[in-house]
């Protein structure tokens, strides 16, 4: 399995859970150190863990080209993809392809890492990708004429652009695997409204006042992570499902099987956001 951004938070919890359930892990992150930290960690609580680090940068399709032929190089299998990584609300920037750092990261960063393993996903049994989205995708919407930000950027839109971004490539991409008769699954899932790093508001820290709200409103990142272990793992998952916490506004509680609202699956968007992502990326499907 490999899990992006596995060094903190929800993914780091998903990372251990896995370990102990027997998986070989690829921590893909941008900080070598702090993935060696987390492997650390894991092994600390599951000492016959099989788990290491390899670097990956979601904002460099350089990086993400390197990452993809370093596994393919070393191995010929892949069962589970985990798109995980994030980046949330910071000020404006961009990747080091040019595009805005949310959707560039988020989304474009997790569609080319897809697209470059895709042929060893096609070659492993019952393979899966899963791809990590928010309840920020509510309300939000693709602009396909500012994606950029060149026209404006406000932060916590272009966050949940990303996310609904996630949200429609999992589904397509699970069409499009059904379609061509490929036996692999696509699975989205979120993790309700976890206390994780995401909110450091673009600072190197998440602000005091901030910690002690996180607290008392947020799931642990723990809980948070169950929804990522669910749908990596369940079996009577068929794939194009989208999975969150069973609590109130979806916010907190155990792994269930959402249903966005009707309209976010919309046969036009997910078609144009496709055709754009493998534009700007440079990486083909090849369906």
């Amino acid at each position: 399995m490999i899990i992006t951004g596995a060094n903190s938070g929800i993914g780091l919890e998903a990372a251990k859970n896995l370990a102990g359930r027997g998986a070989h892990l690829i921590l893909a992150v941008r900080n070598e150190e702090k993935g060696q930290s987390a492997v650390d960690h894991i092994m600390n609580v599951h000492h016959q863990a099989s788990v290491e680090v390899m670097k990956l940068d979601l904002a460099d399709l350089n990086s993400i080209r390197t990452f993809a032929e370093s596994f393919k190089n070393k191995y010929d299998s892949l069962n589970t993809l985990i798109n995980n990584a994030g980046v949330m609300i910071p000020p404006y920037g961009k990747t080091k392809d040019g595009f805005e750092l949310q959707f560039g990261s988020n989304h474009l960063g997790h569609f080319a890492l897809t697209g470059l393993l895709l042929p060893i996903l096609k070659k492993t049994p019952d393979s899966r990708i899963v791809t990590l989205s928010s309840i920020a995708h509510r309300g939000a919407k693709i602009d396909f004429d500012n994606l950029d930000g060149s026209k404006g950027y406000k932060a916590m839109k272009f966050y949940g652009q990303s996310k609904l971004a996630n949200l429609l490539f999992a589904r397509e991409l699970d069409n499009r695997l059904k379609k061509h008769g490929i036996n692999a699954i696509s699975i989205a899932c979120h993790p309700g409204i976890s206390n994780t790093n995401l909110f450091k508001l673009g600072r190197s820290e998440t602000p005091g006042f901030m910690k002690a709200l996180m607290k008392m409103f947020f799931q642990p990142a723990e809980m948070g992570a169950l929804s990522t272990i669910y749908a990596a793992t369940e079996d009577s998952l068929k794939g194009g499902e989208y999975i969150g916490p069973d609590g109130r506004g979806n916010r907190k509680g155990n792994p269930v099987i959402e249903t966005p609202a009707a309209e976010v699956y919309n046969k036009e968007i997910m078609a144009e956001l496709w055709d754009v992502s493998e534009k700007l990326t440079g990486v083909k499907f090849g369906f």
